[in-house]
């Protein structure tokens, strides 16, 4: 019997995640096309708690008890004791088959707590242990999913992770700032001639401010193609959702340097007609052979490594042969997940 049918306790547990991801988290469910059954599946009923977890410290009245809750829920998943909850029980089955370690999740509810606590980031260093934590887990537990193990492989996904954060806080810089939140290194800003409390009472864009967010975005950029290596080692059918991903997200970086960095007072949005010709591109670059390089371990992802390594893998279990999915198969996958997307877009314009 394959994975999900067995592991999943009740059917209605997967279509709960699913409904909850449809309503909270639309572009991930539109992307989550792009990858094979086998592993869409288990992603969402990993990103239904991250996205219960999200929702619950950002919009609830007290975070504190609402992180306090989550540990305790998250643990008991860890133990294989879920409470009766169809997300929990779901992420409970997800972490004991692929041998999810309890430090994954938990450093995403670490880098919630931070977010609740209003942190600043000094340094480039310290903001990308906060990208670890939210976004570079994710990748790392993604990567679990598709059943890599090997430190590379996994430093890899931790670096796409903390890529897509970086980028995601270029392009909502004043966004971020509205909320009153910043997000961008206090020294930068220094060095560009502004004081970050100073310039978050006023936020607007500025050359100086423009100067900052095109350092964020050429740190993102390295940490892409570190992610490339990582992305030419993946299960064959699991490289186009994967590669398409991590162009799609460079690509907004691409449109806020177009629009002059200036992400104050635009929102950099990527055009469904470009959206369509990155997924071609995702297709054929996950034929073509990728860089085999052995590259250092970010400093920020290494408790990430470090608790995999620790934690025995589960037992193997026996897979088909894998290919690439058939290029029509592939492309009106991503022709639904374009038209999601451009439907998305329309309903944000329309909210703005």
């Amino acid at each position: 019997m394959p994975w999900p049918e067995l592991h999943f306790q009740k059917s209605a547990d997967l279509a709960a995640c699913r409904a909850l991801l449809r309503q909270g988290s639309r572009t991930f469910y539109a992307a989550s096309f792009l990858l094979p059954r086998r592993v869409r599946l288990a992603a969402t009923a990993l990103y239904a708690f991250c996205r219960l977890a999200d929702d619950a410290v950002d919009l609830g009245d007290d975070p504190a008890l609402a992180l306090q809750q989550l540990s305790h829920r998250l643990r008991r998943a860890a133990e294989g004791r879920p409470l009766p909850l169809p997300s929990d029980r779901s992420l409970a089955a997800v972490m004991q088959a692929h041998g999810v370690p309890l430090e994954l999740p938990a450093g995403l509810l670490e880098g919630f707590a931070w977010d609740a606590a209003g942190l600043r980031y000094e340094t480039l260093e310290d903001l990308e242990a906060y990208a670890a934590r939210v976004a570079g887990t994710v990748g790392a537990m993604m990567a679990l999913l598709m059943g890599q193990r090997d430190p590379q492989q996994l430093a890899r996904a931790a670096d796409l992770g903390v890529a897509m954060q970086l980028t995601n806080i270029a392009r909502d810089v004043g966004e971020d700032a509205r909320n009153g939140r910043l997000y961008l290194p206090l020294t930068w800003l220094a060095e560009a001639g502004l004081q970050g409390e100073d310039w978050l009472r006023r936020p607007q864009f500025s050359a100086a401010l423009g100067a900052v967010v095109r350092r964020l975005l050429e740190a993102a950029d390295r940490h892409y193609r570190r992610a490339d290596a990582g992305i030419a080692g993946l299960p064959l059918d699991c490289r186009p959702g994967i590669a398409a991903a991590r162009l799609l997200y460079a690509e907004i970086g691409q449109v806020v340097a177009a629009q002059g960095y200036d992400s104050v007072s635009r929102r950099a949005v990527v055009p469904a007609a470009r959206k369509s010709a990155l997924l071609a591109q995702a297709m054929i670059q996950a034929a073509l052979p990728g860089p085999a390089r052995v590259l250092p371990v970010l400093e920020a992802n290494r408790f990430i490594l470090d608790s995999v390594a620790a934690l025995a893998p589960p037992e193997p279990v026996a897979e088909p042969a894998l290919a690439l999915p058939p290029w029509w198969d592939f492309a009106s996958r991503a022709a639904r997940v374009v038209d999601l997307f451009a439907r998305l877009e329309q309903r944000q314009q329309e909210r703005a």
